[in-house]
């Protein structure tokens, strides 16, 4: 029974999105601009995980996505699990889901100019997500990590564009104002994050020292605003507006919270988000 839970409220999100609601991050908004085909959003079904050392890798991986706390403990700095973002295991096409992703690497980023594998970009999420440090090239948690992505990503071709990686953009039409942000967050908010952002046991801290980096993703307010508005209250996505979004993105991400001390390599070679916030 591993994963069909997780499974079957993914079919039911799939059911529910709107054929037009593409997810692609302002990051990859020309992903598919070089003649790729896009291609279906279809996981591969649990009956399908070999039973084989494979299939005890792929099982691992997945434990170590949802419950990274319990599974990835030394290499995790806060309180956040790689699901905490990557929402169902990362099954979920409205919160940068992993299904075809490995796919798409090895792929350069802009970032740190350079080309990154799979196991590149998780170490990333580990560094800056997750406020930690790197698995080991040889650690049996990265090749875990790197074989449930793998399975997930069956039978999509090479280079294939994925319309749903990422998250949909938004634009906000008006001046931001953290001031709205932090009264919608007292009101739709607080029940799982807390009053405080720390968290609570049904979600993670939003800030603090047990929270994201200031180099992470999400500490980006168009990042944070599309992945709020298409998932946030849980179970109730799509419900805010896109203005509210990102007043409450503003607000979250004007709290403090880790610093990243490598962020002074970032973007060598220029390009710089505009809302990067350092």
């Amino acid at each position: 029974m591993w994963l069909l839970s997780a499974m079957l409220g993914m079919f039911m999100l799939v059911g529910c999105s709107s054929e037009t609601d593409l997810v692609k991050s302002e990051e990859h908004h020309g992903a598919d601009q070089g003649g790729r085909a896009s291609i279906e959003f279809a996981p591969p079904s649990p009956e399908t995980i070999p039973g084989s050392q494979l299939g005890e890798q792929i099982r691992l991986g997945y434990e170590i996505v949802v419950n990274t706390q319990e599974y990835g403990k030394p290499y995790v700095g806060n309180r956040l699990n790689c699901s905490s973002c990557h929402l169902d295991g990362g099954l979920n096409p409205n919160a940068m889901s992993f299904v075809g992703l490995a796919a798409v690497y090895p792929e350069y980023r802009a970032r740190t100019a350079s080309m990154h594998t799979l196991a590149d970009r998780i170490n990333e999420c580990f560094e800056r997500s997750l406020n930690g440090r790197a698995l080991p090239p040889d650690s049996s948690k990265l090749q875990a990590i790197v074989a449930y992505i793998t399975w997930l990503s069956q039978g999509v071709p090479q280079g294939a564009a994925l319309p749903w990686r990422g998250l949909q953009h938004i634009d906000s039409r008006r001046s931001l104002d953290p001031a709205n942000g932090k009264k919608i967050f007292a009101n739709k908010c607080v029940f799982c994050h807390g009053s405080d952002g720390q968290g609570t046991m049904a979600a993670p801290p939003v800030w603090g020292p047990a929270s994201y980096t200031i180099a992470a993703g999400m500490a980006r307010v168009t990042v944070a605003a599309a992945f709020i508005k298409s998932n946030m209250p849980r179970a109730r996505g799509w419900s805010l507006s896109d203005d509210d979004a990102y007043d409450v993105a503003a607000y979250v991400n004007s709290q403090p919270r880790p610093d990243f001390a490598d962020k002074v390599r970032d973007w060598p070679q220029g390009g710089k988000p505009a809302d990067s916030p350092y």
